[in-house]
């Protein structure tokens, strides 16, 4: 397999996207669906192969030669901080990491949220995030409905990604504070691109044409 390019997908909200865009440049295969039983799947013609993965799992896939290269959202590459070259911003799968509070203690200043208790799936973002503000926290990491922290009494606080902020409104939650945004990012092995310059090269600006072309 070193003459193909592996490129790892991932499962969720950007895989559709990341599919179309990527056969839209001439990466494709068939049966590359979300739900594949195949954990490789491979176009022997256009030597290239798919690998699906859980989004927190990409960036390692990526980072320890697995996958050349994979799309992944800009907020699992802060969380993760894996060793990997960014390539590209896709621009889709906005979203944004954020501080929200139950609506009846929402306070006049962020300072004034020091000392509670904090439930996220970023505890690293988090932590850089109120290490700048100058204020103490205690992270708990949760893997699972993050909005269930303040309703059961587990956390004061949540930061947590959101797109409509829909869920914090049908919970009784209000935002407070917009920590960053994030967009899906093109990403490559560090070795991979050096000894698969040309054609990782290629296809990146191949994308980069697309997008700019709004297709």
């Amino acid at each position: 397999m070193e003459n193909h390019i592996t490129i790892a997908l991932p499962k969720g909200k950007l895989f559709k996207t990341s599919v179309k865009l990527l056969g839209m440049a001439g990466y494709s295969a068939e049966n590359v669906t979300e739900d594949s039983r195949k954990l490789v799947i491979v176009n022997d013609k256009t030597k290239v192969r798919f690998i699906i993965a859980k989004t927190v799992d990409l960036p390692t896939y990526v980072e320890y030669g697995a996958a050349d290269i994979g799309i992944i959202g800009k907020d699992v590459l802060l969380e993760e901080k894996k060793d990997v070259v960014e390539l590209l911003d896709l621009g889709f799968g906005r979203c944004r990491l954020m501080l929200a509070v139950p609506e009846h203690i929402q306070k006049h200043r962020l300072t004034d949220y020091a000392h509670l208790r904090v439930a996220t799936k970023y505890p690293n973002c988090a932590k850089e995030y109120f290490n700048s503000l100058g204020i103490q926290t205690e992270i708990v990491k949760l893997n699972g409905s993050i909005e269930l922290g303040p309703i059961v009494g587990l956390s004061e606080l949540i930061v947590d990604i959101v797109e409509t902020g829909r869920t914090l409104k049908e919970n009784h939650l209000v935002e407070v504070d917009s920590i960053f945004t994030a967009t899906a990012r093109l990403i490559a092995n560090r070795a991979s691109f050096k000894l698969k310059f040309e054609r990782l090269h290629k296809l990146t600006e191949d994308l980069r044409e697309i997008l700019n072309k709004g297709e």
